[in-house]
């Protein structure tokens, strides 16, 4: 096929290099991404699931080779790095037209199988939850509640936010109000409650507060809420967006009977959130990362339950993890080394055990394609 030369229009090209200015300086605050597969498959492909593990490393991973690219909801960004071309849909961008920036927060969809909203039962103590004392004090009232709701009246706590680092203990914490008080605990990711359709994601908040209703006493726990609560100024223009904030609102303000239902919203970043949304819980609790005697509670608790003997000196050991949430300790050290030690097919783990992952535990820090290694 043959082309024919156009002469670029000068104006339009200033136009053009304007606009793109204007571009730059739209910083990405939040893409929603959902994997989408090949865009075409032969007999010796096979379109592979995508399971994150660790959400921070994912977003590092993402932002490192898509860093610069304007998103626009409906376009798809392909991977260029561990799954050559395959395909991600952006859901939402918000903005949309914008760029993302190392600020850039990029979640990843909920896949359509595993968005069907699900009854949580965990065998967590709140024991086992080391530390976030304010936060244990405020779910000690809510068990009050959800045991007495008669005596509350008014004064019931109905919404609370949990704010924090990753792994600190926000999901776990739930998971144990659920398991002490031996009532329903509705665990939802909010990326799962982002449908294609206008309409979509208000029906399915509906759906979520109607059955934690019809199933009180209960608590409901919507992780990753600034997906779906996102700050005004950072929506896009979209219908849905404000039809699920106020599908939301609605729900928490209790204008719809939900007694005996206590709401938990989740996010790393609450300055991201509406500030109509955010008004509505009564309560943020900051969960903090560990200090060093709370780390050693961490290590004392989890090596416990290690299946071969652990020759470690613990509190060297919560002396070197100054920075390191719950979670990093359990399965980014504790687990790294007793794998290192059974594929070396030792019988105790030790500290050269230990060094091995905080190595690697580094490495992945800084390169995140140390995930995939």
């Amino acid at each position: 096929m043959k082309l024919n030369n156009i002469t670029p229009d000068p104006i339009s090209s200033e136009k053009k290099k304007s606009n793109s200015f204007e571009e730059s300086k739209r910083e990405s605050k939040l893409v929603v991404l959902q994997s989408i597969g090949y865009p075409f498959l032969c007999n010796l492909m096979e379109n592979p699931k995508i399971d994150i593990f660790d959400k921070e490393l994912f977003e590092l991973y993402a932002r490192e080779q898509w860093e610069g690219y304007t998103v626009n909801e409906g376009l798809f960004l392909f991977d260029q790095k561990l799954l050559p071309d395959f395909a991600f849909k952006i859901v939402k961008a918000h903005p949309d037209n914008s760029r993302i920036t190392k600020n850039t927060s990029i979640l990843l969809m909920e896949v359509q199988e595993s968005r069907e909203i699900k009854r949580i039962e965990s065998k967590i103590m709140m024991e086992d939850v080391i530390g976030q004392e304010r936060a244990k004090t405020k779910c000690k009232i809510i068990m009050k509640y959800l045991q007495e709701p008669e005596i509350f009246g008014d004064w019931a706590p109905r919404n609370v936010l949990f704010h924090g680092a990753p792994g600190t203990g926000k999901t776990m914490l739930a998971k144990s109000l659920s398991n002490e008080l031996k009532i329903p605990l509705f665990l939802v990711k909010a990326t799962s409650l982002i449908g294609e359709h206008v309409g979509d994601g208000a029906r399915q908040i509906h759906d979520l507060f109607e059955m934690a209703s019809g199933s009180s006493p209960s608590v409901i726990f919507i992780d990753e809420i600034d997906a779906i609560g996102l700050d005004r100024r950072y929506q896009s223009l979209r219908g849905d967006v404000s039809e699920v904030v106020n599908a939301l609102l609605t729900e928490l303000d209790g204008i719809n009977p939900n007694q005996g239902v206590v709401t938990i919203g989740a996010t790393n970043n609450p300055p991201l959130l509406d500030q109509a949304l955010r008004s509505r819980f009564e309560e943020e609790i900051e969960f903090l990362l560990p200090e060093e005697g709370e780390r050693l509670a961490i290590l004392e608790l989890y090596s416990a339950s290690i299946p071969i003997e652990v020759d470690v000196d613990l509190k060297k050991l919560a002396s070197v993890t100054s920075g390191f949430s719950g979670r990093d300790i359990k399965e980014r050290v504790l687990k790294v080394a007793l794998h290192k030690a059974l594929s070396d097919d030792e019988d105790v783990l030790v500290w050269k055990h230990i060094e091995y992952a905080l190595k690697h535990h580094k490495k992945d820090k800084k390169d995140p394609k140390g995930m995939y290694a």
